[in-house]
């Protein structure tokens, strides 16, 4: 959400802003949103007025009493009194404009970076750089869930029994992958000097808007039936919720932290689920890490950021590449956003594995994340967050780069601390 103040003095920025976006059915909530911010200051006004007013006649009142004058100051209660009533519905009138001010700034984009690429959706995301040779091998690859199968590492027919579409069984040495992967991750980022956390997995309605769009959370969410809720659908939601209402030392800043956690998703939209793989499902687990801090340094955390997760994968001999997203691809609450894919050989192309954003203070504003600078100044951090790594679909990447010819499966050197020392899993 960005400042109303920034909005009033500037609605051509906010415009052009919205149309980079292509977002054009939105251009009109910038002249709604300051016609009903004009209305509010003007309710608050008057209410400020009156209570003001209120209070001096309250002083009058005691003053007349106080020198025998009952009758008039009988006369001034009843004015108080009407008064009351008055305050009363300018009070309800403020709430209800205020309310309505909010509800369409939460519906109004963040200004994006001036670097972000102009485009309408993902087709038309940057490739920035790549991160290690891609190579295709003589031999065939099989689709992911084949290979795991040789293995007995997986079944879906039993998940879907079950569950439904979009759940699984890892089984076996697979499964024992999957689970070292996630360790491996969590050393690596406290290595990097991040603090380890495991989270809530669930959290209240104000933290889920306080940290996506609406959009966003009708198509991710599931809601907890009878209860204030939701499933997260990624740790970094529940990580910044840990800071929400909070007035924090800049001193103190930045909180580096990294998170394990399930993940829950509806994959609601055009997408779908898979029948037979486990790229896109309903849930997974994931290692995360996400950064409060000081707004001159969100830029150079997100590239610190990004860089942890190429590192990641590349110290596991997986080819990746980044991709700049642009800005019709970003979600409304982020400044900038860079995508990490690695590379899938049987594909021959790079596919998601990780996306850093930077949300400016967007996120800070809705949760009230303060920080108290020199002279006791008060201002909003800036929120980042970004993927260390999310079996199983990093496992796709990782079967794929690491599998032999002869059917068995290479566990890198980094790994294999993780694996009872394996070398090879056979």
């Amino acid at each position: 959400m960005i400042d109303i103040k920034f909005l009033r003095e500037n609605p051509d920025a906010v415009k052009e802003n919205i149309k980079k976006k292509f977002q054009d059915h939105k251009l009109p909530l910038v002249d709604q949103v300051i016609e009903l911010d004009e209305q509010s200051r003007a309710v608050k006004k008057q209410a400020d007025e009156l209570r003001s007013n209120r209070n001096k006649i309250s002083k009058q009142i005691g003053a007349l009493m106080a020198q025998g004058k009952k009758e008039e100051g009988m006369a001034l209660k009843e004015e108080v009194t009407k008064q009351a009533e008055q305050l009363a519905e300018l009070e309800k009138k403020e709430a209800d404009l205020s309310a309505k001010v909010t509800e369409i700034m939460m519906q109004i984009p963040n200004i994006i970076d001036p670097s972000v690429p102009i485009g309408k959706d993902d087709s038309q995301n940057v490739e920035i750089e790549k991160f290690g040779d891609p190579f295709v091998p003589d031999f065939e690859i099989p689709y992911h869930t084949e290979i795991m199968e040789k293995f007995n590492g997986i079944d879906l027919d039993s998940a879907r029994k079950v569950a439904g579409n979009g759940f699984y069984y890892l089984m076996g040495d697979i499964a024992r992958l999957h689970s070292a992967v996630i360790a491996y991750a969590r050393d690596f980022m406290i290595n990097r000097g991040f603090t380890y956390c495991v989270p809530p997995f669930m959290i209240r309605s104000n933290v889920v808007t306080g940290v996506m769009s609406f959009a966003e959370m009708d198509s991710m969410m599931y809601k907890i039936e009878g209860e204030d809720l939701y499933l997260i659908g990624t740790s970094e939601h529940s990580m910044i919720g840990k800071f929400i209402d909070t007035i924090n030392k800049e001193e103190n800043l930045p909180y580096t932290l990294t998170s394990y956690s399930p993940c829950f998703r509806k994959e609601k939209g055009a997408h779908g689920i898979e029948e037979r793989g486990v790229y896109r499902i309903h849930q997974f687990e994931k290692q995360e890490m996400i950064v409060v801090c000081k707004p001159e340094d969100s830029k150079m955390w997100f590239d610190k950021l990004w860089q942890n997760t190429v590192d990641l994968f590349r110290s596991m001999d997986i080819p990746v590449r980044t991709l700049e997203c642009c800005s019709g691809d970003l979600a409304d609450l982020k400044v900038r956003s860079l995508d990490v894919e690695a590379w899938s050989p049987r594909q021959k192309k790079y596919f998601e594995v990780g996306s850093c954003s930077n949300l400016g203070d967007a996120q800070a504003r809705r949760l009230k994340i303060r920080v108290t600078g020199e002279g006791g100044k008060k201002y909003f951090a800036h929120t980042l967050n970004n993927t260390v790594v999310a079996p199983p679909r990093m496992l796709i990447a990782f079967l794929e780069n690491n599998l032999n010819e002869d059917g068995t499966i290479r566990i890198p050197e980094a790994l294999r601390p993780y694996m009872g020392g394996m070398e090879v899993i056979k």
